[in-house]
């Protein structure tokens, strides 16, 4: 258990407050008619062009844990019937990834949802999800779920509240600086300083 007040951290550890978010019943989506965002099915994708578009939309937030997974292991789990990899695009181009994992049930969880940074700021990110929330609806879905840190960006909390997504938990997760350990560049997410 997390006493109350300051917990130190040792160097090269990061920490970030978690929170997940459900829904429970399927919503009409906020409006996003002005964006003709499309998803594109990606099915058993190459390893590195997978790293590469993760790497895109994460590395600015510290994304990385499809980066150190052993290549075996990241295969199997792109490569399950239960695992969906989207790709938005806008007239054409890449704009972000999103990924649904559907290995329990009729619970689905968007594992990952992120616009490529050269596509934030244009009205592009409710009509990304109102795309994503059509597909993970699909079938015998009861409940969608993701979950969103204080590392990622300001506005993703707040945007996944707007989609109609509601809080239910909250966690601390410590773990050791991918950029430390060389995982990522040691300029990624200058927002937050590496100790060491």
């Amino acid at each position: 258990m997390i006493p109350d007040g300051y917990t130190d951290l040792a160097p090269g550890k990061i920490a970030s407050v978690v929170t997940y978010l459900e829904m429970t019943a399927r919503i009409a989506p906020p409006d996003a008619s002005t964006q003709d965002v499309k998803l594109r099915r990606v099915e058993n994708p190459q390893l590195d062009w997978y790293r590469a578009i993760y790497r895109r939309a994460g590395e600015r937030w510290l994304w990385f844990s499809r980066l150190e997974m052993a290549d075996e292991k990241l295969t199997a789990l792109l490569n399950r019937a239960t695992t969906e990899l989207f790709v938005a695009e806008l007239d054409g181009r890449e704009a972000g990834m999103a990924e649904l994992d559907r290995s329990h049930a009729t619970d689905v969880e968007i594992t990952s949802f992120a616009l490529f940074p050269e596509a934030i700021g244009r009205g592009l990110g409710r009509a990304f999800m109102t795309k994503l929330h059509d597909r993970a609806w699909k079938g015998a879905t009861a409940r969608v779920w993701l979950h969103t840190c204080t590392l990622d960006s300001p506005a993703a909390l707040g945007f996944y509240q707007k989609c109609g997504f509601r809080a239910y938990k909250r966690a601390i997760e410590v773990v050791d600086d991918p950029r430390v350990r060389g995982i990522l560049p040691e300029d990624a997410a200058p927002q937050v300083p590496i100790i060491r």
